[in-house]
């Protein structure tokens, strides 16, 4: 399990002693810079299962709760920021250490080794795999070359451990009970962009630059600004061509999450159907605003 403790230190501030050393151990070339990391984690994909998984699409919440009552039934005490990837993944390897020791070989000692093999397979499942790869697809896409290659050697680990674990007995409650994306025809536009950039009720996950990248190919301009007022704006201008690329762009997510279904069965098919589900919904309303324009239209 040193594979996560090592890949959980490389998730936090590169300023840390050992993210030199251990970057050379993983053979994950230079270290990243400050700007790197602020890039990749403060900007672009925020290290949280929170954001991910919570029908706000923002830290904290319900979600996070969920972890920090995990780590209370464990017997610990919940850092303040209990999802936070690193946190995740360093509990994750406490978890499996003491399954990996064979020395206890009395019944108490095998009550517990059973109980600690439930326990990280909960945990694997309901609060990394749930939504981890989804993240870590996107950022062996799009970060700066170092946090790339840690992404893939973290996905390569997590997938082999799933092998290892087995399927759960059932879907996530996270993703169990995680609404699907508002219609606007039917709720308010404010409530539709909120759960489009909540990855757990769209089914996939929209970026800064995803929006930047957007506006260029449409030829709009994006306005500076937290995503949702980025997002608006560029509705704003062009709300046919915009929903046909954000409809593109959860169509090839539900790609991605239906190609991990051997690896992880019911979880992947069920990112793959909400992506599809938004992609439907996507461009059903992009025909509703062409039929406006052509109605306006002299």
């Amino acid at each position: 399990m040193e594979i996560f403790r090592a890949l959980a230190v490389l998730a936090e501030p590169p300023e840390r002693a050992e993210v030199a050393r251990l970057a050379g151990l993983l053979n994950l070339g230079r270290p990243p810079s400050a700007s790197e990391y602020t890039e990749t984690f403060v900007f672009q994909f925020y290290p949280y299962a929170s954001v991910y998984l919570g029908a706000e699409g923002m830290m904290g919440g319900e979600a996070r709760d969920r972890v920090a009552g995990f780590l209370a039934a464990l017997g610990e005490t919940p850092p303040p920021e209990p999802d936070h990837l690193s946190t995740l993944l360093a509990t994750y390897a406490r978890l499996a250490a003491p399954t990996e020791d064979t020395d206890d070989v009395d019944e108490r000692g095998a009550r517990r080794r059973a109980g600690l093999r439930a326990a990280r397979r909960a945990f694997l499942w309901e609060h990394i795999l749930s939504w981890l790869p989804v993240y870590l697809d996107r950022v062996a896409e799009a970060a700066p070359p170092f946090y790339r290659r840690w992404a893939g050697l973290l996905l390569s680990a997590l997938l082999e451990e799933a092998r290892a674990c087995g399927p759960p007995d059932r879907l996530p409650l996270h993703l169990r009970e995680a609404p699907p994306a508002s219609d606007p025809r039917a709720a308010t536009a404010d409530e539709f962009l909120s759960s489009l950039l909540a990855p757990a009720r769209s089914g996939f996950i929209i970026t800064r630059d995803d929006l930047a990248r957007a506006a260029r190919s449409l030829g709009t301009a994006a306005r500076a600004g937290e995503r949702r007022f980025v997002l608006k704006s560029l509705l704003g201008q062009d709300a046919g061509g915009v929903l046909a690329w954000l409809s593109e762009e959860a169509a090839r997510q539900a790609l991605r999450h239906a190609a991990r279904r051997d690896s992880l069965g019911e979880v992947a098919g069920w990112w793959a159907a909400r992506a599809s589900a938004t992609e439907k919904l996507l461009r059903e309303l992009k025909a509703d605003a062409e039929a406006l324009g052509a109605e306006a239209r002299p």
